[in-house]
């Protein structure tokens, strides 16, 4: 994909400007903006190989299946159009959905629209008979897309603060040089890297528990999840590995942006240490195009 003919300004502000919209304009997303979002959809591939697939849907369509109501428990108000996601059971599942579906909110942000991440807060059997799940396939998230309502609701206001969303992690609690045991300092990087790292650490996560830690080595990044222990064990499927893929995206994106390239590899993380208690090694992304560190 060449992200250039979609996105206008660079992905470091786009990143910025992403929030979680709870409260919408009632009214549908237009015809233009639905081509667009659908294209660039179309266009959209992730690093691993389980097949992700999207469905733009109605209000109405959502009413006639959830009981005549939208099946969100009051979490989101006046959407009219909801995304849902169908992906196959397969290695890497989660974290392909993850990195597929934030670009598209990200493509969705730049355009001037609203969306919200849910993992649980929402009537699946509903959604499910919409998306009519394939074999091997089932439906982890959805989104609202619309028109964000310019005054933000109380439910807006309670969400955001009993996730926190607006904390973040210091950066030595989440990055780190050659092993696990070394905090890496912004300084002792260049400029890119750095831009790049601090954009992961601005990714969207469930209850804001920001699971993912990056090892630098070198032209190599590995990315392990530091799971919290017995979160959401109810949904049936570890959301936490759909923050791995949200913060994959963002470092890729903001890489390609700085004009260097890479691929995702696995090479077991034996690099960066031993795998230590609650963490797991994901995967790794290689620079191509070396630069020098500042």
């Amino acid at each position: 994909m060449d992200e250039k003919q979609y996105f206008n300004y660079p992905i470091t502000e786009v990143i910025k400007r992403r929030i979680s919209v709870r409260t919408y304009e009632p009214q549908p997303l237009s015809v233009e903006n639905k081509r667009k979002i659908m294209e660039f959809i179309d266009d959209t591939t992730g690093p691993f190989t389980p097949k992700v697939r999207f469905e733009l849907i109605d209000d109405l369509s959502v009413a006639e299946n959830t009981g005549k109501k939208i099946g969100t428990y009051g979490v989101i108000r006046g959407a009219k159009t909801y995304i849902l996601v169908a992906v196959e059971r397969g290695d890497g599942d989660l974290e392909q959905v993850g990195y597929i579906l934030e670009k598209v909110i990200l493509f969705a942000t730049s355009l001037g629209l609203g969306t919200c991440w849910l993992g649980g807060t929402f009537k699946r059997e509903g959604f499910e008979r919409l998306l009519e799940l394939k074999d091997q396939e089932y439906m982890p998230v959805i989104t609202p897309i619309g028109y964000p309502q310019n005054k933000k609701s109380l439910i807006d206001n309670i969400v955001r603060f009993a996730a926190g969303s607006n904390k973040r992690l210091k950066w030595e609690q989440l990055f780190y040089k050659e092993t696990l045991d070394t905090p890496l300092l912004k300084e002792e990087i260049s400029q890119q890297y750095a831009i790049a790292l601090e954009m992961v650490r601005m990714a969207p996560s469930a209850s804001n528990k920001q699971p993912w830690r990056v090892v630098k080595e070198k032209d190599q990044f590995h990315f392990y999840l530091q799971r919290n222990k017995g979160y959401n064990k109810t949904l049936g499927f570890d959301i936490q590995r759909i923050d791995i893929g949200i913060a994959m995206c963002h470092f890729e994106m903001t890489i390609n942006n700085h004009g260097l390239t890479g691929e995702w590899i696995n090479d077991g993380g034996t690099k960066a240490g031993m795998q230590l208690e609650q963490m797991e090694y994901i995967t790794s992304f290689n620079i191509n195009s070396s630069i020098i560190e500042s």
